[in-house]
C-alpha cells in the first residue's frame, strides 16, 4: 500500500514528543520532496520532460581511519560520501553537497536514529543518483555538470557540528562527532585532488543547508586565497518565530540540540542563549565573509509544518489540510502564510546589501530545490524574472550578473512546483 507522510510523522503526539519526532517528520519530508517530484505529476499536472537522462549512481566511499580519528556516526560507524570525478573544464573545479535530514534533539531520539542512514553508515545505500546540482548532464546542469561532484552523508544529527569526547550518553552508546566527520572527509578530499581547486562551491540542503552556513568560512580556509571559493544554502535559512500559539517552538528545539551535542564553535559552553544564535542562519551570516548564495522557498513546507504550525500548537488539527497543500489553506492561514514570508525577508533585509551575496527566493510550497532536477533546471522549473534556479545560480557564481531575486507574495508565480502532501507517496509498497 502506499505511504502517506503524515502519517508517519503523527505516530504520536504530545509536545514533549512532538520535539523528539522533529527529525523523523524532517527526514520523511525530505525523501517524499524527491520521491514526488521525481515520480508524481508536478503542478499543473505537468510530469519530467520525455527522453531525459537517467542520474549516474555514484557509489559510496567509507572515510578511512574514521575510528582512529574519532570521526564517527552516531553509532560509531565510519561516515561516508559519494565522489564523482570531474572531466573536461572541470577537472579543476569541485561542488560538495552536504546531506540534509533534520536534527535530534534527545537521547532517546539520537539512538533511534543511529539505526539508520542517518545515523549509522551500515544503513546506507552503496550507490545513490546525483540529480540536480550534482548532475553530469549538461541540459540539466549546465555551469557545474563536469566538476568533481562530491555527496556528503548525514549521519550525526546537529548539522556536521558536535563534539563530544564521550561515546556514552546516559548509558546509551553515542557519538557526537559532527565536527571531526566535516574534518575527516575535508582531508580524505584534499588528498583527493580537492587541494588543487581553481573554483570550489560547498553546497548543502535542508539540515545540510544550516551546515553549509555554519561551515562555510572553514571551507573558505582550506584552500588558497586566489582559488575561488563560494557556498549555497538551500533551504536552510529556519527562522526564529513565533508559532501559531505565540511559543517559540524551534528555539526550545534547537536548544535541546546543543545541550545534547555540546556545540563547539570554538567558543566557550557557557550561556545558551549565545550558542542558540549559532544554529540560526540569520546570526550566522553576519559573520561570514565568503561568497553566499541563499536559496529559500518563502513557504518551506518544513517550516510551516514545524515552525509556524507544529501539531503541538494545533491542537485542534484546523492547519492538518493546509500543510499538505497551500491550496487548502483558509483566508487566516493564508494571512499567516503571508506573515512567515515578510519575517523570512526582514531577516534577509541587510543581506540584500551583500554585494557578494546572491539570493533566490520563490514563493513556491516546497523544501529542497537544488536535489531534483525538475525543481533545479528543467523546462517546469520555478523562475524568477525567467530564470530558473540553476540559470541564476551559474550567473552569481561566475559574476555573469547581480542576482538578488525575491518573488512575488504566493500566487502570484505560475511556475511553482507547490507540493501536494495529499496525494499517495510514491515510496515502498
Amino acid at each position: 500500500m502506499a505511504i502517506h507522510p503524515l502519517r508517519l510523522w503523527r505516530w504520536r503526539r504530545g509536545g514533549g514528543q512532538d520535539r523528539v519526532i522533529i527529525a523523523l517528520g524532517f527526514t520523511i519530508l525530505l525523501l517524499t520532496v524527491v520521491s514526488w517530484l521525481r515520480e508524481s505529476p508536478i503542478a499543473g499536472g505537468l510530469r519530467p520532460p520525455a527522453g531525459s537522462s537517467h542520474p549516474a549512481l555514484v557509489h559510496l566511499t567509507l572515510l578511512r581511519n574514521a575510528k582512529k580519528k574519532g570521526a564517527v556516526c552516531l553509532d560509531g560507524s565510519p561516515p561516508g560520501y559519494h565522489f564523482q570525478r570531474g572531466f573536461g573544464s572541470g577537472k579543476d573545479c569541485w561542488l560538495l553537497h552536504l546531506e540534509g535530514g533534520g536534527w535530534c534533539n534527545t537521547v532517546a531520539s539520537c539512538a533511534s536514529r543511529k539505526m539508520t542512514a542517518l545515523g549509522s553508515s551500515v544503513y546506507m545505500e552503496r550507490q545513490v543518483p546525483f540529480d540536480g546540482i550534482l548532475s553530469n548532464v549538461p541540459s540539466q546542469n549546465p555551469d557545474f555538470y563536469n566538476w568533481n561532484k562530491v555527496k556528503i552523508r548525514y549521519c550525526d544529527g546537529a548539522s556536521y557540528s558536535g563534539n563530544v569526547e564521550s561515546g556514552i550518553q546516559n548509558g546509551t552508546k553515542l557519538f557526537f562527532r559532527g565536527q571531526r566527520i566535516w574534518k575527516g572527509i575535508m582531508d580524505e578530499l584534499l588528498l583527493k585532488g580537492l587541494a588543487n581547486a581553481k573554483q570550489a562551491f560547498l553546497t548543502g540542503c535542508s539540515a545540510g543547508g544550516l551546515a553549509t552556513f555554519i561551515h562555510c568560512e572553514d571551507f573558505r580556509a582550506l584552500l588558497p586565497k586566489e582559488v575561488t571559493v563560494k557556498c549555497l544554502a538551500d533551504a536552510g535559512f529556519f527562522l526564529d518565530e513565533m508559532d501559531i500559539s505565540q511559543r517559540r517552538f524551534i528555539r526550545s528545539f534547537y536548544d535541546d540540540v546543543i545541550r545534547l551535542q555540546e556545540r563547539n564553535f570554538g567558543i566557550a559552553p557557557q550561556g545558551w542563549n549565545h550558542l542558540r544564535q549559532c544554529f540560526f542562519a540569520h546570526e550566522i551570516v553576519k559573520n561570514i565573509d565568503t561568497p553566499l548564495f541563499i536559496l529559500n522557498p518563502a513557504y518551506d513546507v518544513w517550516q510551516i509544518q514545524h515552525i509556524l504550525a507544529p501539531e503541538s500548537s494545533d491542537t485542534q488539527q484546523s492547519w492538518q489540510r493546509c500543510k499538505l497543500n497551500i491550496h487548502n489553506c483558509d483566508s487566516n492561514q493564508i494571512e499567516s502564510l503571508q506573515g512567515f514570508r515578510v519575517a523570512l525577508l526582514n531577516s534577509l533585509s541587510d543581506f540584500q546589501h551583500n554585494r557578494n551575496g546572491g539570493m533566490f527566493i520563490d514563493s513556491c510550497f516546497i523544501h529542497c530545490q537544488t536535489i531534483s532536477n525538475i525543481t533545479w533546471h528543467s523546462p517546469n522549473s520555478p523562475k524568477i524574472n525567467n530564470k530558473t534556479i540553476a540559470e541564476a545560480v551559474g550567473d552569481w557564481y561566475f559574476n555573469r550578473r547581480e542576482v538578488k531575486e525575491i518573488d512575488c507574495a504566493h500566487p502570484c508565480n505560475p511556475t511553482c512546483i507547490n507540493l501536494d502532501l495529499a496525494q499517495p507517496w510514491p515510496g515502498p509498497k
